[in-house]
Order: structure tokens, then C-alpha cells, then sequence
């Protein structure tokens, strides 16, 4: 019985803390109904047990007891406690060997705060935290969690200042925590920071670490269409239905294509890639959120040809596909081009493949369409309220 009055304390200690926060508006208090299992017991020695509990927590000056008949103090053995009300939270966290969530919380506040000029999503991450809600299954105990994809964003950065733009997960996860596991494991924060958006769709390992220049296995970049393009070591026609290469060695191409188009998805790209690998055209798949070496040979390639070459963009049309769209977008700038999407409007879906989708994610497919340079596809978007994946259109 002593476990289950620790259990209750335990639950006043919860409501305590959510009264606190202000998501309770209810008094912390254990009702005869909490009680009822301790109420109903014959067990004298349960019952000295479960009151031994309550009566230290009284003594370290937790918690108020009310006995049968509203008394404060205990009356005749054969009384039962009837109410047990919360009198002092601190103290109540500190006789359970915790520590007060407000203390917690605080400590993680002053711990981020430093970082929310270059992070603002770092704000309302303790806004949340205050709320007693949790993001990614992390609470304010977990901030070392936060503080540890902030040194990885900041050795990203100062990896790609190095122009060494590529490096496998497991030895920067050593060079940065002389462990060579952990970074794997901050995913889900470092995801957050990347997107500065807490409600952001979450992406697998892999396509975070991607976008920041880390891999697992290093990939070939794709491309297809009858184009020359000069390599490292040999210029020549790119191979039927498609060539794959270091993206290092891709340098410039040789020829006016006819259009330039980034594919997100694999399928489709094979699919585009058999059926255009004769046209005078340049196919390249991003592979999902592109890599800092993709964008470097995406900018490297379009700043060698004319500006009057179309260069588009097929992605999916939901938050992600938007989100890499906004991307490339701003590496196509950079190489004095402009980016248009390709079969990314709604009115190119059809209405039997569109899926639902809630005012939160439109709110945040329109900002990445925004970021992209398409107003009218943001538009578009915020009126059709749906998503789409690109294999339905291939």
C-alpha cells in the first residue's frame, strides 16, 4: 500500500504542476475516489502503511490531510483519511526525490535563450515546455538534447566554410561528442531547428542529415537526357536511360539543352528518364531534400548554361516537396536562374489522387511555395487545402 500512496502523491504532484502551468483550473487534490483502493482495504497493516506515507509527506510539509468527518487531525484508529490536498509544491517534488518542474524548466530556459536569435523556433519550444507539453518527445529535462543539435548545426556550418561539404554521420558524430553514435540520435531536434517550425512534418534520419551534408552512405547524383556534360576526367554524352556520378566531379555542361528539370522522386525520375533519355534535355534527381554537394553541382551546372534555358522543378505537391522546392529555388538564384515548378499546381492533380490536408500544413506548404518565388502556387494551394505524392502523376 505504500506504493499506491506514493502513486497518488505522484498524481497530486502532476495536477499541482499542470495548475501551476495553467492548464488545470481545478484545485490538486486527492478526492475519496482517488483514495477508494486504500478506503476499502481490512488490511491494518495496508492502511499503516498507506498513512505512513501521507503522514511524512505531511511532516515535510507537502501535503494537508483531511481524516473522516473533516478533521485535520486523526481522530480514532479506526478513522480513514478522506482527502489529501496539495499544500506546497516544491516541497511535495522534493519529498519525491524530484525536482520541481518549474526549477527545470527555468534552468532550460536560461540554457536556450542565447540561442534564439539564430534559432527562433528555440522561443516557442519553451512557451510549449511551459505548457507542460512535450515536442518530439522532448521536455524541458531533455534540453541537452537541443543544446547537442545546436553544435551540430554549428559544425555543419563550419563544415561547409571549409568547403568540406560531405562527411559520414558516424565520424562527425565522433569529431563533435567523441561518440560516435549520439548524433543519430538528435534527428528529431536538429530536424526542428532546419525547419524553425515545431509543427513541421517530421523527416526521416536520413533526409535531415542530408540537407546538412551528412551521410550513411554517400549517393551518385542522376542524371539523364542527350546532353553533354564535362566531368572530372571525361567529357561526354550522358549514358541511356541515365548516368550516376560523384557529385564532385559533375562540372559543367557542354550543350544548350532545351530545359533543365529537378525530380524529387526516384520513380518518377526513372520513369522521366526512360521516356526522355534521347531529347535534348537534362534530368537531374535530387534525392529527396538535396545534399550541400548536390546543390554546389546544381549551381555549377546552371551557371554554365544561358539564362534563357527553362530550368523547373517536379516535386511532390505536399509540405516536404515545397520545402525542397524553396531550397533548390535559392540555389537556382544564386546562379542568376529562376526556378518554376512543373506539374506542382493543384489544377494538374487529379481530383481522385488529392488527399486532405489540415489548415497547419496548407499554412506551411504556402510558406515554402512562397519561399520558392510562386505566389500563385501558394494561392493555389491555400485554396485547394490538399496534398499529393509524385508517384501518382508519373
Amino acid at each position: 500500500m505504500e506504493t499506491f500512496a506514493r502513486k497518488l502523491l505522484n498524481k497530486l504532484l502532476s495536477d499541482g504542476e499542470k495548475s501551476a502551468a495553467g492548464v488545470r483550473s481545478r484545485q490538486p487534490i486527492l478526492t475519496a475516489l482517488d483514495l477508494s483502493e486504500y478506503r476499502k482495504t481490512e488490511s491494518l497493516k495496508d492502511k499503516d502503511g498507506f498513512e505512513a506515507v501521507m503522514r511524512a509527506a505531511r511532516a515535510h510539509g507537502a501535503i494537508k490531510v483531511i481524516w473522516d468527518h473533516g478533521k485535520e487531525n486523526e481522530g480514532s484508529p479506526d478513522d480513514f483519511i478522506e482527502r489529501v490536498k496539495l499544500d506546497d509544491l516544491g516541497l511535495l517534488a522534493d519529498f519525491m526525490g524530484q525536482r520541481p518542474r518549474a526549477a527545470v524548466l527555468s534552468e532550460a530556459v536560461s540554457a536556450l535563450t542565447p540561442h534564439y536569435a539564430n534559432y527562433p523556433v528555440l522561443v516557442e519550444l519553451c512557451e510549449r515546455w511551459s505548457s507542460l507539453r512535450t515536442v518530439r518527445r522532448c521536455g524541458p529535462e531533455d534540453v541537452k538534447v537541443w543544446l547537442d543539435a545546436i553544435r551540430v548545426l554549428c559544425f555543419a556550418r563550419e563544415l561547409r566554410e571549409s568547403d568540406a561539404i560531405a562527411l559520414p554521420i558516424r565520424e562527425a558524430s565522433y569529431r563533435i561528442f567523441r561518440d560516435t553514435k549520439l548524433l543519430e540520435k538528435l534527428a528529431p531536434a536538429v530536424d526542428v531547428l532546419l525547419a524553425n517550425d515545431l509543427d513541421a512534418v517530421p523527416r526521416a534520419g536520413d533526409e535531415v542529415w542530408k540537407e546538412i551534408g551528412l551521410f550513411r552512405e554517400e549517393q551518385p547524383i542522376r542524371l539523364s537526357g542527350k546532353i553533354t556534360v564535362v566531368r572530372e576526367r571525361v567529357t561526354a554524352v550522358l549514358d541511356a536511360p541515365y548516368g550516376a556520378f560523384a557529385a564532385p566531379s559533375l562540372l559543367r555542361i557542354a550543350d544548350v539543352p532545351d530545359y533543365v528539370t529537378t525530380i524529387e522522386n526516384l520513380t518518377t525520375f526513372h520513369s522521366e528518364a526512360r521516356r526522355l533519355c534521347n531529347e535534348k534535355c537534362l534530368l537531374i534527381y535530387t534525392g529527396g531534400t538535396p545534399s550541400p554537394a548536390w546543390r554546389a553541382m546544381y549551381k555549377r551546372l546552371l551557371t554554365s548554361i544561358p539564362e534563357t534555358v527553362p530550368v523547373r522543378h517536379w516535386g511532390d505537391v505536399d509540405e516536404g516537396g515545397f520545402r525542397i522546392a524553396a531550397l533548390i529555388a535559392e540555389d537556382a538564384k544564386l546562379a542568376g536562374k529562376t526556378l518554376r515548378p512543373w506539374r506542382m499546381h493543384p489544377d494538374d492533380i487529379p481530383e481522385d489522387l488529392r488527399r486532405a490536408a489540415s489548415d497547419s500544413t496548407v499554412a506551411r506548404m504556402c510558406r515554402y511555395a512562397l519561399a520558392a518565388g510562386w505566389p500563385e502556387i501558394s494561392t493555389a494551394v491555400e485554396d485547394a487545402k490538399m496534398t499529393v505524392e509524385q508517384e501518382g502523376l508519373s
